[in-house]
């Protein structure tokens, strides 16, 4: 018998000479891991698509047993993540929806998933999705409106305040004071900012006085400290605005590559004291030469294929504080690439590499990323997107993202 097998024994018959007590929460896998001396820390992101149209939309699904939430659940039980990013998950004030997914869904072992899995810990904070600008940011005309002409003048597209929110929940504690948000970071104050232009007349798409208001992040970006049982490990997490929906002057595309290109200035050791990235609390400057970092979120943005300014997401990758490790990967993308190339439509990236399924017009592409800094060693890594043949094919189709998580080995801080 082994002696992860042993550990799990005594945990189930804890009274018997030679075995350790200990409160068991969540993986026992993972606190067997702990108990032989090792320190591995699986982090992920997943854009879970619990969003809804509808104000409290997503409350009410998920208070009438959502059969999506049930097979996002089943991934997160399969996987097991120590700290995990839900992106597209809506907001609410009350955090119901949040209360509702961990204690009916999470807690409750799925078809499909494994144990119940408890997170003891999370963050979740106001997004500029769905909340009004008072501005015609769409230069329809009018500022605001019903439905979709309401979203595209929101701060970021949204049908009502919270629509597409995020989600971090932890098996370690957060430090909550410290977490920093940048929702209301303007735009204008990045040094070189792409200001979007109408290639018809080379003019700003944007008039000065709407300009010099416009909240840089779509949803939010947020920098949130987790004490991990070897240090500080700041969750650096976002969901840029997908490039696309636009028109010829590519303000979505221009602005999906600045949120991208903001974890990157948020890194750069010339913005140590910076004083235009200030957070919303009013503090400055970008973080620590010395910290230890995960960047996770759906990015929006493939290296090669698909709309979008691939620098972006290139040069962040290629940034010397985060870590070069091998592409996580899977044997769906492959699958679902080569039904998509039998149909004329083929990419120029790796097929292994895609995180989702975006349909017949855009294919499969990479969007979704967990990018650790230097000084953490990679252990392992994928993407839970199994064959279509394999058994928990039946439980990936919650979204069309798929959940990307990576192993750490965690020395000392």
């Amino acid at each position: 018998m082994s002696l992860r097998s042993v550990l799990a024994a005594c945990a189930l018959a804890v009274a018997l000479p030679g075995c350790v007590q200990v409160n068991v929460k969540g993986d026992p896998d993972a606190w067997a891991e702990q108990m032989t001396g090792a320190s591995t820390l699986r982090v992920a992101t997943y854009n879970t698509s619990l969003y809804d149209e509808a104000t409290g939309g997503l409350v009410r699904r998920l208070e009438n047993d959502d059969a999506n939430a049930r097979k996002i659940a089943a991934v997160l039980q399969r996987v097991r993540p120590d700290l995990v990013l839900l992106n597209e998950f809506d907001y609410d004030e009350g955090e119901r929806a949040a209360d509702l997914f961990q204690r009916h869904y999470l807690e409750v072992p799925q078809a499909g998933g494994g144990e119940a899995l408890r997170y003891p810990y999370r963050y979740l904070a106001p997004v500029n999705t769905g909340v009004p600008s008072g501005l015609d940011l769409d230069r329809n005309g009018e500022a605001g409106g019903n439905g979709r002409n309401g979203g595209n003048d929101a701060w970021g597209y949204g049908l009502h305040p919270g629509q597409y929110g995020m989600l971090v929940l932890s098996r370690h504690p957060i430090d909550a004071p410290q977490v920093r948000t940048f929702r209301l970071l303007k735009w204008s104050a990045m040094p070189g900012a792409r200001q979007p232009r109408d290639p018809a007349t080379g003019q700003s798409w944007y008039a000065p006085a709407i300009w010099s208001q416009l909240r840089l992040s779509s949803k939010s970006h947020w920098d949130v400290p987790v004490r991990t049982p070897s240090g500080t490990v700041h969750f650096l997490v976002s969901h840029p605005t997908p490039p696309v929906f636009d028109g010829p002057e590519d303000r979505n595309g221009s602005r999906n590559a600045d949120e991208i290109r903001l974890w990157r200035e948020y890194l750069s050791p010339s913005t140590a004291n910076a004083s235009w990235l200030c957070d919303d609390k009013g503090h400055c400057g970008g973080l620590a030469e010395d910290a230890r970092f995960v960047i996770a979120g759906d990015l929006n943005n493939d290296p090669v294929d698909g709309d979008g300014a691939h620098e972006a997401i290139i040069e962040l990758l290629e940034h010397p504080r985060v870590a070069r490790y091998a592409t996580p990967r899977s044997e769906g993308a492959v699958e679902v690439a080569q039904k998509y190339a039998q149909a004329g439509i083929v990419h120029r990236g790796a097929p292994a590499h895609a995180t989702g399924d975006f349909g017949p017009k855009a294919g499969t592409m990479r969007l979704d990323y967990v990018l650790p800094s230097v000084g953490f060693a990679v252990e392992g890594s994928g993407v839970f997107w199994p064959a279509s043949s394999q058994p928990e094919a039946a439980i990936a189709d919650g979204s069309d993202h798929h959940l990307v998580w990576v192993d750490l080995v965690t020395g000392s801080p």
